[in-house]
């Protein structure tokens, strides 16, 4: 009880520095977005200068998810050791240290081991981003925070497309890379005074449990259904998500754009995902978790079947717009759900797990596309893949999914 009033009155005496918490976390959330999203039109760039293959393209994404899936393992599991702060700023270093030196890479081997590197830090940052934040907020604000915490990868996502169009024609990938490693010198700042989660704070080195208590406790008979229902609801968003859009300017080429003229499109596709994010925000705390996440994800799946589909400029640029709306309003509401169904001790470990299992999808869905390029196969015939994982995921949140809007966190 006393832990409780204590935890409390911190959030209350701390509304300022939660809006600044929001500010420091989601400028690193902006500058992972920034990572990912250049390394789609790198990827695009790097099939002309080191002639790549549609497999090695595939590659690229992949090993990069492969990397967020072990950095969402074990920085899951430390957040809930040595605290969501240390770990946060770990990880942010990693991948921008990462960056910096995968620009002066010459080979695709040493590139891809970079980018294993660089999405350790990713995949670790993301989940322990987002708990640090929903436990650091009063719960009538936790779900709209964390959304908005979410938001800051557009903006992210827009530095990318900029940078992208802006820099790689004039100046080379390897200029950009450069651009995106200027995180590790943010990081220094974070070291200081940025606080910890007062539940973690406040938690006692005896209620803190090693990582095998952890994973057991995960699929205990209390929170089997949760990690079950998050487990499928990670995989089908993560595999429709890199599959879709670390390919999306590839694809645009492949539709007949040319190179400039498809980072064009992708610019204003990006841009519909911060209104995507706004609205998530507005309705998470009015309608709850899962009636966002059903909506924005059918809502995605049907633009995603559009996308395929399209035949004229017009409607691949509305569909376009329409898939980036609601698929990172959807992502919102995903990180604002996942933490709230586990207690403190755990919290890291079920996010992350959560978020490592996804991963796994991150590394199927652009190696699928590579494939079915390869063979031949139509752009809409691989969008209604993506169509079906989606809706997928929407009917695990309808039919295992409980609501946790104002829940109590513990």
């Amino acid at each position: 009880m006393e832990k409780e009033i204590s935890i409390k009155n911190s959030y209350r005496g701390k509304e300022f520095s939660n809006k600044k918490l929001l500010g420091i976390a989601g400028m690193g959330w902006m500058f992972d977005a920034m990572d990912v999203g250049i390394l789609s039109f790198i990827i695009a760039a790097l099939k002309i200068d080191w002639n790549l293959s549609t497999e090695q393209m595939g590659w690229i994404g992949s090993v990069n998810s492969i990397g967020m899936a072990v950095g969402a393992l074990i920085f899951g599991l430390m957040a809930d050791r040595i605290g969501r702060k240390n770990v946060f700023i770990m990880t942010l270093v990693l991948f921008s240290v990462g960056s910096g030196l995968a620009a002066f890479t010459t080979s695709l081997t040493l590139f891809l081991v970079l980018r294993f590197v660089i999405g350790m830090g990713l995949g670790g940052e993301l989940p322990v981003a987002s708990t640090l934040v929903s436990e650091s907020v009063p719960v009538e604000k936790r779900g709209r925070t964390v959304v908005l915490l979410e938001s800051f990868w557009a903006f992210g996502w827009l530095v990318a497309a900029i940078i992208s169009y802006f820099i790689i024609p004039k100046f080379g990938w390897q200029a950009a890379l450069l651009i995106s490693a200027i995180p590790a010198l943010y990081a220094i700042y974070l070291r200081i005074g940025m606080p910890d989660s007062p539940r973690f704070s406040a938690l006692k080195k005896k209620e803190r449990i090693s990582a095998f208590e952890g994973i057991a406790k995960l699929w205990s008979k209390d929170y089997a259904r949760q990690t079950t229902m998050l487990w499928i609801l990670w995989f089908c968003v993560v595999f429709s998500y890199y599959g879709m859009f670390l390919w999306l300017p590839s694809v645009m080429v492949m539709k007949g754009f040319s190179l400039i003229r498809s980072f064009e499109y992708v610019l204003i596709m990006t841009l519909a995902q911060l209104p995507g994010y706004f609205t998530a925000a507005w309705f998470i705390e009015k309608f709850g978790r899962k009636f966002v996440l059903v909506v924005y994800l059918i809502g995605t799946a049907l633009s995603a079947y559009l996308f395929g589909a399209a035949e004229s400029t017009a409607l691949l640029l509305t569909a376009g717009i329409l898939l980036s709306f609601f698929n990172l309003g959807a992502w919102g509401a995903l990180y604002a759900y996942t933490p709230e169904h586990y207690p403190t001790n755990i919290r890291g470990t079920g996010s992350g797990m959560a978020a490592s299992f996804g991963r796994i999808g991150g590394i199927l869905g652009p190696l699928l596309v590579g494939y079915l390029v390869a063979q031949h196969s139509s752009i809409s015939t691989i969008f209604t893949i993506f169509c079906i994982s989606v809706l997928i995921a929407a009917l695990t949140v309808m039919f295992l999914g409980k609501e946790t809007k104002r829940k109590e966190l513990i």
